[in-house]
């Protein structure tokens, strides 16, 4: 459940995340597809509200407010700002996709391809294995990606 908790704080992060940027985007494919990100997160987010409180678990609630990694004070700054979130959490799933197993490691698997693939659609430079530090796919370590509950996902 600990694995289902980080990755639902940090997708109350993403959502946050996701409305600053939608706010700075002007009319156009960007702005829909900060609009499609926001959806995705926030059906994400209740999906994994609905799986922790189905299992007993009393699902992590959002903060108030976000620290914003940098400041977002146009289109360009809100691109680089939806990258960093797609990138974080696809470090926030794939710890995920370790810490389960079944129907829940495939959910946390699916979540790790749309971050990595939407990380990708804002201009974000992946590693070979999106979700892990480059040292962990040369190595075939574990190591943990560092996350945090903020809007950087």
């Amino acid at each position: 459940m600990a694995a289902l908790q980080a990755a639902l704080a940090a997708e109350h992060a993403a959502v946050y995340g996701y409305g600053v940027v939608g706010a700075r985007m002007p009319a156009g494919p960007q702005r829909d597809a900060a609009r499609a990100g926001y959806a995705a997160h926030q059906a994400r987010r209740d999906a994994l509200q609905r799986e922790l409180d189905g299992a007993g678990a009393t699902p992590a609630a959002a903060a108030a407010g976000y620290r914003l990694p940098f400041a977002v004070a146009d289109a360009t700054a809100a691109g680089q700002l939806a990258a960093h979130i797609e990138t974080q959490l696809t470090a926030v799933w794939a710890d995920a996709v370790a810490g389960t197993t079944g129907v829940l490691r495939q959910t946390a698997a699916t979540a790790l391809r749309e971050t990595a693939l939407r990380a990708a659609q804002w201009g974000a430079d992946l590693s070979a294995l999106p979700g892990l530090p480059d040292g962990d796919a040369a190595d075939g370590a574990s190591g943990t990606p560092s996350t945090s509950a903020s809007a950087s996902g």
